[in-house]
Formats: structure tokens, C-alpha cells, sequence
């Protein structure tokens, strides 16, 4: 059975990221139920960062998948085995959340060689990102900015990135219980009325096209 990781970066568990992975889920389904799709909630798990052990790089044992034990451990195994990843986050200071941060930093260090600074995945296999924000499509080239490095990691040692982002996006449910003027709420209402169901309809799509991507081979 083929199957599809979904990685949710961020802490809410019905909001923008999360409504926009589960409807990447539904497209994939739509394709075929005999895709398994596992999402994982990075908040609900704990674990750390890159330890700098170096295991993963030690001569005549190295490795492109992280040797540090803990609660990532599994899941990092599984994304090794997997055909496609999904990763998603809100932007927080145009860069995705410490969580995600973390899975990328133990997800892609193992696959750098400092021999010859390759980037060896353990398969090549589609990659979706989803990055929700306030910022709207202008301001939000310094986010792809400021993931230039880690995207390119990706993009290289994979061989297929794309994006599906959500810009101007809803901070919290009711504006009036926050201090939230620069963002005045029936803008952003308009803004989301506008264009939210057509981003939801993209991730449903992008869905697809991985299941579809996937199938295929």
C-alpha cells in the first residue's frame, strides 16, 4: 500500500494549517482509498531539535536518517519509507514554527555528506509545503526568503517541491476579545470570503495530484 505523511506544524488543532492539510488529505482519498494517509501533529509530540551528535555521520556508519532517539524517532522512520510528504505551518516571523523547524533540522541534516556536500535522500518522493500567514503575497516573498536554504535542501535531495500557501489569513475567530487593530477585521473578512474556499479547493487539488503522482508508478 502506498502511503502519504502529513506533518502539521502548528499548534491549533482547527485553523488555517489544519484545515488546509485536512483538505489535501480528502483529495488524496478522492484519488483512492487504498492510499494510507498518517498526519502527525508535531505539538502533540515531544522531542528536540538536531543534537549535534554526529551519528549520523560517523565513518563507515553513516546514515541519512537520524540516529538520536526520542519521540521523532518513528516518525522520521516512516517518512523514509513513505511516497509523499506534506508538511505544513503557520509563519511566524516569516519562518514556519520552532516544531517544524525542529523535524526539518533532524529530517534533513543526516542526508548533507561533508565529503562532498551531497544531499541523499533515502528516496526521491513528491513534496508538498503549506505555509499559512498573516502576511499577504508580497510580504510573504521574505518568508520564501528565509526559507530559501532548508526549501533548497529539500529540492535537491527529493527532486519535487511545491507550494501550497494560504496568504491574509484569519489570526483568531472573533477580533473583538483581541488587541488586533492593524488588522482590521471586516478587511480581513473580505479578503478571506474572497479567496479562503478557493485556497482550500488548491489543497484539495494538490492532494490529487500526489495521489495521482503516486499511483501512477
Amino acid at each position: 500500500m502506498k502511503k502519504i505523511i502529513i506533518v502539521d506544524g502548528g499548534p491549533r488543532k482547527t485553523m488555517n494549517t489544519a484545515s488546509m492539510l485536512q483538505k489535501f488529505a480528502e483529495g488524496v482519498r478522492s484519488v483512492s482509498e487504498e492510499i494510507e494517509v498518517k498526519t502527525v501533529r508535531l505539538y502533540d509530540m515531544e522531542y528536540k531539535g538536531c543534537m549535534s551528535c554526529m551519528a549520523c555521520k560517523l565513518k563507515g556508519k553513516a546514515v541519512n536518517i537520524c540516529k538520536f532517539k526520542d519521540a521523532l524517532t518513528p516518525i522520521l522512520e516512516e517518512v523514509a519509507q513513505a511516497d509523499g510528504l506534506v508538511m505544513g505551518s503557520p509563519i511566524y516571523f516569516s519562518e514556519v514554527t520552532a516544531k517544524l523547524r525542529a523535524f526539518l533540522e533532524r529530517l534533513i541534516f543526516p542526508w548533507l555528506s561533508y565529503n562532498d556536500y551531497s544531499l541523499t535522500a533515502p528516496k526521491q518522493i513528491p513534496v508538498v509545503l503549506t505555509y499559512t500567514m498573516n502576511a499577504n503575497a508580497e510580504q510573504a516573498k521574505m518568508v520564501y526568503q528565509s526559507m530559501g536554504v532548508i526549501e533548497g535542501c529539500i529540492q535537491r535531495a527529493m527532486g519535487n517541491l511545491e507550494h501550497v500557501d494560504a496568504y491574509n489569513t484569519y489570526q483568531v475567530k472573533n477580533y473583538d476579545r483581541y488587541e488586533l487593530a492593524s488588522f482590521p477585521e471586516p478587511m480581513k473578512r473580505q479578503y478571506r470570503e474572497e479567496h479562503w474556499e478557493q485556497d482550500l479547493q488548491r489543497a484539495f487539488d494538490a492532494g490529487k495530484h500526489m495521489a495521482e503522482q503516486i499511483t501512477s508508478k
